[in-house]
């Protein structure tokens, strides 16, 4: 193999085969071992199973569990219908931003390539480094709580307190057998994913469309049911109201919305990834915003503000009320199918931006692995889903989904303002879609990105603190990088 390591690539990036060069990266000049190819991610991803990956990892469990939280915060259903839209709108502005950059970088890392290109490696480091150890990590083990939190619907010993104790900086600390499960969870769709991307964007594909069905079902159920009363829409709990809350339930809006990025972290595995990636920003990210709002819209046809304030599966109990215990056990196992196919796209997309670090001589060699044969980033995808376990470990629902939100808008914020800076600094680049509204949308993304940002230090000062305290022990990791990769080019 090769001897140079990953600092041959570390202008390229890491390519997909039409651009793979025979014996890139792999020998080191006269005298040195013969050129041997190493081996590299392969485009077989279709538009169907890229728009999966939007939709089926946007849509896990937070349409299920977060509506109480919201509720909470703003006290009326037409301010938390108005606090999705919003959520929405912001999210379809970033998509609409990254179709451009995608089309234009379509690499494997997604926002890592986007920012190294726009404000340098050290910026795309950073982003690598946020993506593995906090941002992504803590998605994936949020999303195995919310697993779960609803398999407890049908084994309640699942919440069941196995080992309880207080430790410095993170509090009470808790283990509970659901947690174990979890962590079982998690490691499975893991090995899965090693067998090709093939396989991965195949159950996603399959996973997705089952779910966003379920879903429309329960939408249909709660609106036609006969148990709804627009009435419920002029009810009213007692909230913390005003900006604060208004901003309390973005982020928890925000982290139903998270995932819409995903998709270009496989930019290098996609077909006609021009054409197919801002197709599956605009399209899949459009769709999610529908469903939210209609699910919400059916939530508030059954139940009062007050009920969905009460009720920590919002869901279950607007099906309870319409169909019976029946109507509530589907759709815990609707939500649980929902959140089995976001956790299977956020491993699948998520392994890449490491590699793609690695790849580029700025993250730890072993992550720049193909598997020779599935052609999968094997001990990346592995390494992932172990620390996710790990995160697991560390906290209930709502404390994990702020520590995802933080470290994540910070890197969007500077991701969406790089299609401004690359218009400027690689006008040379060929960009197949141009963003609409431009620059009107990145502007708006950032701006309030920033509100979101201070906000979230302001008022969840614990998890914020531990999420820059891990983007910044990435630092002295980036300076032998570096040196290191100086040294060998």
């Amino acid at each position: 193999m090769a001897c140079c390591g990953a600092g041959a690539l570390a202008r390229a990036g890491p390519p997909g085969p039409a651009q793979a060069k025979a014996g890139q990266g792999a020998g080191c000049g006269p005298g040195g071992p013969p050129h041997v190819p190493e081996p590299q991610l392969q485009r077989e991803l279709g538009l169907g199973a890229a728009a999966s990956i939007v939709v089926g990892t946007v849509i896990g469990s937070g349409i299920f569990l977060v509506p109480k939280k919201m509720i909470l915060e703003v006290g009326t259903p037409d301010l938390l219908l108005f606090v999705w839209i919003f959520g929405g709108l912001l999210s379809l502005a970033g998509a609409l931003t990254y179709a451009e950059l995608a089309s234009m970088l379509p690499e494997a890392g997604g926002e890592y390539v986007f920012l190294r290109e726009a404000y340098g490696p050290f910026w795309g480091f950073l982003y690598g480094w946020t993506q593995m150890w906090v941002a992504k990590a803590a998605s994936i083990a949020t999303l195995a709580t919310g697993f779960f939190y609803y398999l407890a619907n049908f084994r309640p010993e699942l919440e069941r307190v196995l080992y309880a104790t207080h430790l410095p900086l993170l509090g009470l600390f808790e283990l509970r057998s659901g947690q174990l499960l979890a962590m079982v969870i998690i490691l499975g769709l893991g090995v899965v994913n090693c067998f090709g991307v093939r396989v991965g964007g195949g159950v996603q594909l399959f996973v997705t469309i089952l779910k966003v069905l379920l879903i429309l079902g329960i939408v249909v159920i709660g609106l036609f049911g006969g148990a709804g009363h627009s009435a419920n829409f002029s009810t009213s709990t007692p909230a913390h109201g005003g900006l604060a809350g208004f901003f309390a339930a973005l982020v928890a809006a925000l982290w139903a919305y998270d995932g819409w990025n995903n998709v270009s972290m496989v930019s290098s595995e996609i077909r006609n990834p021009q054409r197919n990636l801002p197709r599956a920003l605009i399209f899949g990210t459009g769709l999610v915003v529908i469903i939210y709002l209609m699910t919400n819209v059916a939530y508030f046809h059954v139940l009062s503000a007050a009920e969905v304030g009460r009720s920590d599966r919002v869901a279950a109990e607007m099906m309870r009320r319409v169909a019976g215990d029946w109507g509530a056990s589907a759709v815990s196992l609707a939500a649980m199918i929902s959140i089995f196919a976001a956790l299977n796209g956020s491993i699948l997309s998520g392994a890449r931006v490491p590699y793609a670090a690695a790849h580029d001589g700025l993250f730890f060699a072993p992550f720049r692995r193909v598997h020779p044969r599935y052609h999968t980033p094997g001990f990346s995808i592995l390494a992932l889903t172990v620390w996710s376990c790990v995160i697991t470990l560390t906290g209930r629902y709502e404390q994990l989904f702020t520590l995802v939100i933080f470290p994540s808008w910070i890197l969007y914020g500077l991701a969406t303002a790089a299609v401004i800076v690359l218009r400027r600094k690689r006008a040379d680049l060929p960009r197949p879609y141009k963003t609409v509204l431009y620059p009107v949308m990145p502007v708006l993304f950032v701006l309030v990105a920033a509100l979101l940002l201070g906000y979230t230090v302001a008022n969840s000062p614990r998890e914020s603190g531990i999420g820059l305290v891990l983007i910044l022990a990435g630092v002295p990791f980036y300076l032998y990088w570096s040196r290191s990769r100086r040294a060998r080019q």
